[in-house]
């Protein structure tokens, strides 16, 4: 296979097996940056768990200080009052039935979706639909929740989920090209701090297997997780 010019200055400029301290893994994923719009930082984290066990299915949320620089547009499914509290918060779409019907219909133009207890006894019943995209609201994830309006707000300031794959692996957004170096790397020491807060009791040895940060375009730089400590 016939390789690219761009391809080929990113094999100049890095070593594939090489892990690289934090600070320069970021510096050499902004460096290889060759579109022209502003790619997205993203981080693959590979953990000793075993998500069919419960301890070890990791879901849990962090802000992320510097954002991830994404607007997030969210649904709210509410009713009465909160429905006001939803849209004074800065919810982009605020309802109930209308959305459900909607939902069902196919619509899912929304990054996320916040639902008060008392709408999943239908939306539950959208599980099929959701599921797949990574939309269905939960209570670990701070979704499903009365303080819509605080929810609402997190999510537009950056609050990530952090989820175990069937893999092993989890991948979140931790910035954009344009970031300043260092707000990339206080991103990445967020996610990792809060992964390691939540490490399962039942998980011996070596918890922290892999990890690696990447653009949207370019290769992924594997990082040597002893440097973030």
């Amino acid at each position: 296979m016939k390789m690219t010019k761009n391809y080929k200055t990113t094999r100049e400029k890095f070593d594939r097996m090489k892990l690289y301290p934090i600070d320069e893994a970021i510096a050499l994923v902004q460096e290889m940056k060759f579109s022209k719009f502003d790619e997205s930082i993203d981080l693959a984290i590979n953990l000793d768990v075993d998500p069919r066990h419960a301890e070890e299915n990791i879901r849990v949320t962090t802000a992320l200080p510097h954002g991830t620089g994404k607007e997030v547009s969210v649904l709210v499914l509410a009713s009465g009052p909160k429905e006001k509290e939803a849209l004074e918060a800065g919810a982009d779409y605020v309802g109930n039935k209308e959305y459900l019907d909607k939902i069902k219909g196919g619509w899912a133009d929304v990054d996320k979706i916040i639902a008060t207890p008392d709408m999943m006894g239908e939306l539950g019943k959208l599980g099929r639909i959701l599921g797949p995209k990574g939309l269905m609201p939960n209570p670990k994830s701070g979704t499903v929740t009365m303080d819509v309006a605080k929810a609402v707000k997190d999510l537009k300031a950056g609050q990530v989920e952090l989820r175990v794959e069937k893999t092993g692996i989890v991948h979140v957004p931790c910035g954009k090209s344009s970031f300043e170096k260092d707000a990339i790397v206080e991103n990445i020491r967020t996610i990792y701090d809060t992964l390691i807060k939540n490490r399962p009791a039942s998980v011996k040895g070596q918890y922290l297997e892999k990890m690696s940060v990447s653009s949207t375009m370019g290769p992924g730089i594997k990082i040597d997780h002893a440097s973030i400590r």
